[in-house]
């Protein structure tokens, strides 16, 4: 009998030994020379701790808010596409682990189980992620059953007016599966006579038109609060506050749009500066360990989003490898945030971390 992982990447592992092989490059692959991939992970190793001693951490208290939702740590779900690649039960499996485990599971546009499905799963806070195609009736109708299913806000998904090169599904010629969501809205068979379908089916649906005058659209449509995914920039962070958006996921797609994109925990504190605490900031890319987790929120974070991980973790054990994936981070963060000196996410700051830019800049 295998050993129980005691880390993230070795659920990777498992994972990889559990899937076909088109199936696992779907969920662990990125755009082009996967550059950013690395880079999402590797950008984390730079930073190092400036920890305090002599704290009273004989209490550690992990929670926070999200949107006025108490969660027990600032460690979401994030969206990802099609868990019944990784397992039978699906994205109710996932969101079971994450209500057990008391935080917010993000659902994918692209889920293989339906909204309705998941929030049959039980009582607990959802965020529906959206993308606006060209047909906006469609749009309209996912939003209302967002809404109708108690789902508590919308994450748009704004940095995809095309698919990125993922060159791992054109070779493995990936076909994915008809979207639950989309049954009856329109037709989920798109063809294509080379490499994967992904391509024809984002270029088929999709509004490459999308641009900030249609969040006024998407507002006057609903009465949750819209988040948006995918800023890297001040200049977007600011545009973004402008418009009205409630919160903002600094992300770089998991590094499956645009190859050398900067990782999004070097990309953090420029949209932290931006923003100066008008909306929350949450951020997703690279969260493989507790550790992970601290210098997110040290640099400005609210909260990670967690992706591949959790896929990993259902593909390898299904619902209980999720709720394991994100007890492991839970763990580890409360070990870093004992070893820091910090007894509550409130008392995480700036001075508890160093970047490479700061270490470099003593040095001269």
């Amino acid at each position: 009998m295998a050993a129980e992982p005691v880390n993230l990447n070795e659920f990777q592992e498992l994972a990889r030994l559990a899937l076909p092989k088109m199936y696992y490059d779907f969920y662990a692959g990125g755009a082009e020379d996967e550059h950013t991939l690395k880079e999402n992970v590797e950008a984390f190793h730079r930073i190092t701790f400036r920890p305090r001693i002599l704290v009273d951490v004989s209490r550690i208290d992990l929670s926070t808010t999200i949107l006025d939702y108490k969660i027990s740590a600032p460690i979401i779900i994030a969206p990802t596409a099609f868990h019944k690649l990784a397992n039978p039960e699906g994205e109710v499996a996932t969101a079971r682990a994450a209500a057990s485990c008391n935080t917010i599971m993000v659902l994918s546009f692209t889920s293989s189980s339906s909204i309705e499905e998941v929030a049959a799963s039980g009582n607990a806070v959802r965020f529906y992620q959206l993308y606006v195609f060209k047909k906006r009736d469609i749009t309209a109708t996912l939003v209302q059953r967002a809404e109708r299913n108690g789902f508590k806000a919308l994450v748009l998904t704004a940095d995809t007016p095309r698919l990125g090169r993922r060159e791992a599904d054109i070779k493995n010629k990936m076909i994915t599966p008809p979207s639950k969501n989309l049954e009856g809205l329109l037709s989920t068979k798109v063809s294509s006579d080379t490499g994967s379908n992904l391509e024809a089916d984002a270029k088929e649906t999709m509004d490459a038109s999308l641009s900030w005058k249609d969040l006024e659209w998407l507002r006057s449509i609903t009465n949750l609060p819209i988040l948006i995914k995918g800023i890297l920039t001040r200049e977007d962070a600011i545009k973004a506050v402008e418009v009205g958006v409630a919160g903002i996921i600094v992300s770089n797609h998991g590094a499956r749009q645009l190859d050398y994109s900067p990782a999004t925990i070097s990309a953090l504190e420029e949209v932290v500066h931006a923003v100066k605490g008008r909306v929350p900031i949450l951020m997703d890319g690279g969260v493989r360990r507790g550790t992970d987790v601290f210098k997110a929120l040290a640099l400005g974070a609210q909260a990670v989003l967690i992706g591949r991980p959790v896929v990993y973790g259902l593909a390898a054990k299904g619902e209980y490898g999720v709720r394991r994936v994100i007890e492991m981070l839970k763990d580890e963060f409360e070990l870093t945030m004992a070893l820091t000196g910090c007894p509550s996410v409130k008392h995480i700051t700036r001075s508890h971390v160093r970047t490479e830019h700061e270490r470099i800049h003593s040095m001269l």
